[in-house]
Protein backbone atom coordinates (compact mmCIF):
# COMPACT_ATOMS: atom_id res chain seq x y z
CA UNK A 1 0.00 0.00 0.00
CA UNK A 2 1.28 3.49 -1.09
CA UNK A 3 0.84 6.70 0.87
CA UNK A 4 1.13 10.20 -0.54
CA UNK A 5 1.71 13.30 1.68
CA UNK A 6 -0.49 16.21 1.25
CA UNK A 7 -0.06 19.76 2.92
CA UNK A 8 -2.11 22.94 3.62
CA UNK A 9 1.07 25.38 3.60
CA UNK A 10 1.83 28.97 3.25
CA UNK A 11 1.44 32.60 5.06
CA UNK A 12 -1.98 33.57 5.25
CA UNK A 13 -3.61 36.82 6.86
CA UNK A 14 -6.60 37.36 9.33
CA UNK A 15 -8.31 39.52 11.37
CA UNK A 16 -9.36 37.91 14.58
CA UNK A 17 -13.12 37.82 15.89
CA UNK A 18 -12.75 36.64 19.60
CA UNK A 19 -10.76 33.82 21.06
CA UNK A 20 -13.45 31.72 20.71
CA UNK A 21 -14.60 32.35 17.52
CA UNK A 22 -11.80 30.93 14.92
CA UNK A 23 -12.33 32.28 11.55
CA UNK A 24 -11.10 31.43 7.85
CA UNK A 25 -7.73 32.16 6.65
CA UNK A 26 -7.39 34.35 3.64
CA UNK A 27 -6.21 31.83 0.78
CA UNK A 28 -6.33 28.52 2.70
CA UNK A 29 -8.10 26.16 1.33
CA UNK A 30 -9.24 22.75 2.70
CA UNK A 31 -8.21 18.98 2.11
CA UNK A 32 -10.85 16.45 0.90
CA UNK A 33 -10.00 12.48 1.33
CA UNK A 34 -10.29 11.39 -1.91
CA UNK A 35 -12.77 8.24 -2.45
CA UNK A 36 -11.29 5.47 -1.85
CA UNK A 37 -8.63 7.01 0.26
CA UNK A 38 -8.43 7.76 4.13
CA UNK A 39 -5.81 10.58 5.51
CA UNK A 40 -3.97 11.17 9.00
CA UNK A 41 -2.88 14.65 10.25
CA UNK A 42 0.62 13.81 10.77
CA UNK A 43 2.31 16.94 12.48
CA UNK A 44 1.11 21.03 12.57
CA UNK A 45 3.53 23.69 12.33
CA UNK A 46 3.05 27.40 12.59
CA UNK A 47 3.89 30.55 13.08
CA UNK A 48 2.34 34.08 14.45
CA UNK A 49 3.28 37.55 13.36
CA UNK A 50 1.05 39.31 15.68
CA UNK A 51 1.66 40.52 19.28
CA UNK A 52 -1.42 38.50 21.04
CA UNK A 53 -1.55 34.85 22.00
CA UNK A 54 -3.94 32.90 19.07
CA UNK A 55 -4.86 29.60 18.25
CA UNK A 56 -4.96 27.96 15.12
CA UNK A 57 -8.15 25.32 15.23
CA UNK A 58 -7.66 22.46 13.28
CA UNK A 59 -11.63 21.38 11.62
CA UNK A 60 -12.76 17.81 10.36
CA UNK A 61 -16.13 18.05 8.71
CA UNK A 62 -16.51 21.39 10.24
CA UNK A 63 -15.95 20.17 14.03
CA UNK A 64 -13.01 21.59 15.85
CA UNK A 65 -10.92 18.84 16.89
CA UNK A 66 -7.39 20.05 17.36
CA UNK A 67 -6.45 22.81 19.26
CA UNK A 68 -2.62 24.84 18.96
CA UNK A 69 -2.29 27.63 21.15
CA UNK A 70 0.62 30.16 19.60
CA UNK A 71 2.33 32.59 21.67
CA UNK A 72 2.83 36.24 20.61
CA UNK A 73 5.38 36.35 17.95
CA UNK A 74 6.07 32.75 18.03
CA UNK A 75 5.89 28.98 16.30
CA UNK A 76 4.97 25.84 17.41
CA UNK A 77 5.61 22.23 16.22
CA UNK A 78 3.62 19.85 17.04
CA UNK A 79 3.96 16.11 15.74
CA UNK A 80 0.81 14.49 16.54
CA UNK A 81 1.11 11.21 18.10
CA UNK A 82 -2.33 10.33 18.72
CA UNK A 83 -3.62 10.30 15.04
CA UNK A 84 -7.05 9.11 13.67
CA UNK A 85 -7.93 7.66 10.05
CA UNK A 86 -10.41 10.33 8.16
CA UNK A 87 -12.25 8.01 5.55
CA UNK A 88 -13.75 9.99 2.46
CA UNK A 89 -15.14 12.54 1.93
CA UNK A 90 -13.74 13.49 5.00
CA UNK A 91 -13.00 17.61 4.94
CA UNK A 92 -9.89 19.07 7.26
CA UNK A 93 -9.60 23.11 7.22
CA UNK A 94 -7.55 24.98 9.48
CA UNK A 95 -8.75 28.07 11.34
CA UNK A 96 -7.81 30.89 13.19
CA UNK A 97 -8.95 32.21 17.00
CA UNK A 98 -7.31 35.05 17.63
CA UNK A 99 -8.46 38.55 19.74
CA UNK A 100 -11.51 41.02 18.39
CA UNK A 101 -9.78 43.26 15.92
CA UNK A 102 -6.02 41.93 15.87
CA UNK A 103 -4.96 41.48 12.62
CA UNK A 104 -1.91 39.41 11.10
CA UNK A 105 -0.64 36.21 10.06
CA UNK A 106 -0.61 32.85 10.48
CA UNK A 107 2.35 30.87 8.91
CA UNK A 108 0.73 27.16 8.35
CA UNK A 109 2.27 23.57 7.86
CA UNK A 110 -0.21 21.05 7.67
CA UNK A 111 1.38 17.54 6.81
CA UNK A 112 -0.67 14.71 6.26
CA UNK A 113 -0.61 11.45 4.77
CA UNK A 114 -3.33 9.57 2.07
CA UNK A 115 -3.22 6.05 1.88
Amino acid sequence: MSSTPRFLQGVHPFVGAGLEKPVALEGLGSYTVPDGARAQAVYFRAGNSTDELITAVLLRDGVPTRWFPIGARSAVHVPLRIVEDIEAPGVLEVRVAAPEGVSGSLVVDLGLVEV
